[in-house]
């Protein structure tokens, strides 16, 4: 399984989105509970957020290459298809 790194903010509503959607693929596949997804905080650790190109959150990288960047006006189910797609990469 590869590394999963997410980026995200506190009171963002697309990240929330994200993590919904997260919770809710994780709860309806088994094999996605395997996956471990690292949550980062832009805010609280720019140290680790300036090593990586991305402009909006959340941001999810996959093995250090960059799979999903949420993108403003993004619907729920376009963003659980797009965090789907994440875990299925982490997988192969």
């Amino acid at each position: 399984m590869k590394k999963v790194l997410a980026f995200y903010l506190n009171g963002c509503p697309y990240c929330r989105q994200a993590r919904r959607a997260l919770e809710e693929l994780v709860s309806g596949d088994e094999r996605y509970s395997a996956l471990s997804v690292e949550w980062v905080e832009e805010n609280e650790h720019p140290e680790i957020s300036a090593k990586y190109d991305y402009y909006y959150v959340p941001t999810f990288f996959v093995d250090g290459v960059k799979e999903y960047e949420a993108r403003r006006g993004e619907s729920y189910e376009e963003c659980r298809e797009n965090v789907r797609r994440v875990l299925e990469g982490a997988l192969s």
